[in-house]
């Protein structure tokens, strides 16, 4: 799943490419991917593009004050071309949800942006609204993790009040807006904590040293974002993982097996020597998690 640092590489890239293009036609080639009826979609043809940001792991894209909103969930991507296919969508008939033309007066560019979703399970989730508030996903983000009035202090009032396990704090977009299950594995690596302690557990040290992982990974995942075409970026995220999709390799920081506790749709992974001194996580749902 894109996460922060995809998505704000996903949204500076396209905020360079879209703005100032005219939407021409809008496509939605995935009836249950579209959320919204009103506005229609087709309110945004002939529109121009004034930007786009994030939101947590939400991207939106300002077209003349209405907002394509879509949200890319476990398999979704941007496909990113300046030599679209103008051939009709087969409905349900590829892994295109939606197709949107530009045209970017300035050079006279033709662009294409397919939103594209992978596997048989769908939840790439597309809206049309008048504001971005409007999508409920958006209205209920916590806090922005790089946000600068984002401190150690508010960290710490959040972890302090908290008695979830930490990896799932960690990911709750109510708690704190776009971080999933790459990036809490990656942060509780570099911060040497059990992805099972609870969180209202950690003194405050601990705390001050998971703050500080989450800054260093995230910032760093996004500087190696910056500038990339949407082509690049899900490699580019998978050459800096530690222990994320490594499971049976070797830690790069003491060499010992990164592991790998599974559930029904999702794993996580895990150094035992960095993380929980040594002692193995059972690797079943009903295990006596380590605090």
């Amino acid at each position: 799943m894109p996460e922060l640092p995809e998505v704000h590489g996903l949204c500076t890239y396209l905020d360079t490419q879209l703005n100032g293009a005219v939407l021409t036609s809008v496509r939605i080639n995935s009836i249950a991917a579209l959320k919204t009826a009103d506005p229609p979609y087709t309110a945004l043809e002939g529109r121009t593009i004034r930007g786009v940001r994030r939101f947590g792991k939400f991207i939106c894209v300002d077209a003349d004050e209405l907002f394509f909103v879509f949200h890319l969930a476990k398999a979704g991507w941007v496909r990113y071309t300046e030599h679209p296919s103008t051939a009709t969508l087969r409905m349900g008939k590829s892994n295109i949800a939606a197709r949107l033309l530009l045209h970017r007066g300035i050079d006279d560019t033709h662009i294409g942006l397919d939103l594209t979703e992978a596997g048989t399970k769908k939840s790439l989730a597309i809206y049309v609204v008048r504001d971005p508030l409007d999508v409920h996903g958006i209205a209920t983000l916590g806090p922005e993790p790089l946000s600068p009035d984002f401190d150690v202090e508010a960290f710490a009032g959040i972890v302090r009040s908290s008695s979830q396990q930490i990896k799932g704090l960690l990911r709750s977009q109510a708690v704190i807006a776009g971080i999933g299950n790459t990036y809490s594995d990656e942060i509780l690596h570099a911060a040497r904590i059990s992805p099972f302690a609870i969180a209202k557990s950690l003194d405050e040290e601990t705390v001050g040293r998971l703050y500080g992982a989450m800054q260093e990974v995230l910032v760093g995942a996004v500087a190696a974002a910056a500038g990339k075409p949407s082509s690049e970026l899900k490699d580019t995220k998978r050459s800096n993982f530690r222990v994320h999709a490594r499971t049976g390799q070797p830690c790069p920081v003491c060499g010992d097996t990164v592991r790998e506790v599974s559930f029904a749709d999702t794993s996580l992974q895990y150094c035992a020597t960095c993380q929980t001194n040594g002692k193995i996580l059972a690797d079943r749902r009903t295990s006596r998690f380590l605090k």
